[in-house]
């Protein structure tokens, strides 16, 4: 009498849960890039008000605290190299805009004085950094 054995069985790579969990990851690191993408600048107390938008994805922040104190993309500057920093930053990105974020206390002049130095070497777009209001 024969017994016959019985076949060994192939291993299989069952692929609905691996695509279960590839699916998993992928939301979960959609979800958290779009949650670090708001923009950290330095910390000023920026005006209030009931509507604004968010800054686009081509910008460069430059940072007006109260003392006078200027940064641009969080790198320490002054009036003076601003129009050397920007004009890399508009090489590297030519359809730039740049968003001011000034503190509340800062000089009105100096500010101005910043904005017209971003237009001697180029820059035509501008955006006031402001907090929403509650």
């Amino acid at each position: 009498m024969k017994i016959r054995r019985a076949s060994a069985r192939r291993a299989r790579i069952e692929i609905i849960p691996m695509i279960d969990v590839v699916f998993f990851l992928l939301v979960f690191f959609m979800i958290s890039s779009l949650s670090m993408s708001h923009v950290h600048g330095l910390p000023v107390h920026l005006p209030k008000t009931s509507a604004g938008e968010g800054p686009g994805s081509n910008h460069t922040l430059i940072t007006i605290q109260k003392d006078g104190t200027l940064f641009i993309n969080g790198i320490s500057s002054s009036l003076e190299t601003l129009g050397t920093q920007l004009a890399y930053a508009m090489k590297l990105v030519p359809d730039n805009v740049v968003v001011l974020h000034a503190d509340t206390q800062a000089n009105y002049g100096f500010i101005i004085e910043v904005m017209a130095e971003a237009r001697k070497i180029g820059v035509r777009k501008f955006a006031l950094a402001t907090d929403p209001h509650p």
